[in-house]
């Protein structure tokens, strides 16, 4: 019994021993903890100033916008033209009842659907027959539309006229993005005081003019304005179709054909030579141009218009004239 209690004692003290000593070991470990030294960071250096730059030439500005050209719209009208708040007039009827199937086909609302159906190319046989006026005229009076915007394009680079006939001076053109990749459309279309109407001049005349035509760079721009201005209507003035073959090639890319034929000159073997030459577009309409009618004393003017669709036909489309 006494050796239980003095184990039991000696273990107490060894207990008390070891709890005496811890205080002592925590404040010695303590104590032995050095004060750090106050480390000195010396401030940053002020960064040295950037040498002055000087400035860059300033770009070229980009065109934002095309030129803006004014048509005189009394002169237009003395000469036949259809021009906007100008007095009813037979020509301007007549080209409302011309451009109605041309407007529904290239909108999609024709009988059927038609591809390219806003690319229009007006042509004829031989030259004279009144093909730039009737291009002009086409124009003009879609331009008037309230929902239609127009392109017109002199693409008769070999004989051009719209330019003239509108009362313009020549400018860069279609010939220019013929020959010029870097040239922007912008920079050469001319925007009118018609607010729907944008013009595309010919160009600047080069020897080459006619084999540019039928180049693989207009098959590339055609169809690049197919596509990029797919809700324009498009119009080419383009050259005859019996007197170049440039223009049977810019044919197959077109939607429409508007044939101009001058009454009572145009032989019919070349009426339909001509549209034989075409016959892979869709749709063609015939223009029978300065066309006797009951009435042409009391306007003073003859217009007939007639019109079929191409699909495979060979015969001309049937002529009708047309009176007010």
């Amino acid at each position: 019994m006494s050796n239980s209690i003095e184990k039991a004692a000696q273990r107490l003290e060894q207990l008390r021993q070891a709890g005496a000593q811890m205080p002592a070991a925590s404040t010695s470990a303590t104590a032995s903890v050095a004060t750090p030294s106050p480390v000195f960071i010396p401030e940053p250096a002020p960064a040295p100033e950037p040498e002055a730059v000087p400035p860059s030439r300033p770009r070229a500005a980009t065109p934002v916008g095309s030129k803006v050209v004014k048509l005189d719209f009394d002169r237009l009208t003395s000469a036949g033209f259809v021009t906007p708040n100008a007095p009813r007039s037979m020509v301007a009827d007549q080209f409302r009842v011309i451009k109605r199937p041309l407007i529904d086909n290239a909108t999609g609302k024709g009988a059927s659907v038609v591809r390219n159906g806003n690319l229009i190319m007006v042509t004829s046989s031989m030259p004279g027959e009144g093909k730039s006026f009737t291009a002009v005229n086409l124009a003009l009076s879609m331009a008037m539309e309230m929902d239609h915007t127009v392109m017109l394009v002199d693409a008769d680079v070999a004989r051009p006229s719209i330019m003239k006939v509108l009362g313009l001076p020549p400018g860069p053109g279609l010939l220019d993005l013929l020959v010029d990749d870097k040239l922007e459309m912008s920079q050469v279309l001319l925007r009118t005081n018609i607010e729907n109407l944008t013009l595309l001049p010919s160009g600047s005349p080069h020897a080459q003019a006619t084999e540019l035509l039928a180049s693989a760079a207009m098959t590339d721009l055609v169809e690049d304005m197919g596509k990029r201005y797919s809700d324009r209507i498009i119009i080419f003035d383009s050259p005859p179709l019996l007197l170049t073959t440039e223009s049977r090639v810019l044919a197959t890319h077109m939607g429409q054909i508007v044939m101009v034929v001058q009454a009572e000159k145009t032989l019919q073997s070349q009426v339909k030579h001509a549209l034989s030459t075409v016959e892979s577009c869709p749709v063609k309409l015939m223009v029978l141009n300065q066309a006797r009618s009951s009435d042409q004393e009391a306007y003073g003017y003859g217009y007939g218009y007639g019109y079929g669709y191409g699909q495979g036909q060979r015969e001309p489309a049937a002529e009708a004239e047309v009176s007010s």
